[in-house]
């Protein structure tokens, strides 16, 4: 499918549909995540305990009936998101600001609204980018706000060359080498409640959407990039973490985290593939 036969009209509807969910921060999802992430040294989390940057991810979690997800593990869609009529559906990236913090065994609720539809073709296909904006309640106000980049495509043909992704700087000052293993990427997606088959179905991947191994959630290398933030500069408090994904990473091959200290309190992040090209950029700014 081109972008001519897009019906961009129809899916340009959903720019301004609003939801709003309620959760209570419980302390077994964080649990969950300190120890796929392999911080030995935290302590068990219990109530009064600060949430990490970026573990509201745990919560608000989508639990459609399963009589309601479609072939590629994910809910149908036509819901709150947009019917995007192309198979694949990635995070593409985000921009989120810190106010202050959540902590275990507090209410919590999320506001979001879908602010932008666009389409473009791209050299692999037609496109389609949402975005949608969120803010992360508590009893102290907005602790979180968030604008959340989703990006649909379709399924490459046959033979299509596939695009090489830019060289990723090789200057770090600090770096972390990670083996996305299917074990690690089975734990995150059962944190996320992420049915998304192209984390965890090896036929399905290869055999459906022709990728050549299980992909690493968008949102576990952005994970891995705070990690690395928060074992470099463990007493920082992030204010703001801007991400961009640009190549997958699978989990045939390690891939490296990286950062660099840069003026003003801000921090250049990357993920960087077994072959030195980028996987996905950050900033972060620290106080």
């Amino acid at each position: 499918m081109n972008t001519t036969g897009m019906p961009l009209d129809l899916l340009r509807d959903w720019v301004g549909r609003t939801e709003q969910r309620d959760d209570v921060v419980t302390a077994a999802p964080l649990a969950g995540l300190i120890a796929t992430l392999d911080r030995a040294d935290d302590s068990t989390p219990t109530d009064g305990t600060a949430l990490p940057p970026l573990a509201h991810w745990l919560y608000f979690l989508p639990q459609a009936l399963q009589r309601e997800i479609g072939a590629d593990g994910h809910p149908l869609r036509g819901g709150f998101l947009p019917p995007v009529p192309l198979p694949r559906r990635m995070w593409a990236g985000g921009r989120l600001s810190f106010a202050h913090a959540i902590r275990v065994g507090e209410a919590m609720t999320r506001r979001s609204t879908i602010t932008q539809v666009d389409a473009k073709q791209g050299r692999s296909g037609a496109l389609v980018f949402v975005r949608v904006a969120h803010e992360i309640l508590n009893a102290q106000g907005v602790a979180v706000t968030e604008e959340h980049d989703i990006v649909y495509r379709g399924n490459p043909d046959p033979g299509a060359v596939t695009p090489v992704p830019p060289q990723a700087a090789t200057d770090e000052q600090f770096s972390r080498a990670i083996k996305p293993d299917p074990v690690l990427l089975f734990r995150y997606s059962a944190l996320t409640f992420n049915g998304h088959r192209i984390h965890y179905d090896r036929s399905y991947i290869t055999d459906v959407e022709g990728y050549p191994g299980l992909v690493v959630h968008g949102p576990l290398i952005a994970t891995l990039l705070v990690d690395l933030l928060r074992r470099e500069l463990p007493d920082a408090l992030l204010r703001q973490f801007d991400f961009k994904a640009t190549s997958p990473l699978f989990d045939i091959h390690p891939f490296t985290v990286c950062g660099k200290r840069e003026a003003h309190g801000s921090v250049a992040l990357w993920a960087r593939n077994h072959l030195g090209q980028l996987a996905m950029s950050a900033r972060a700014v620290v106080a």
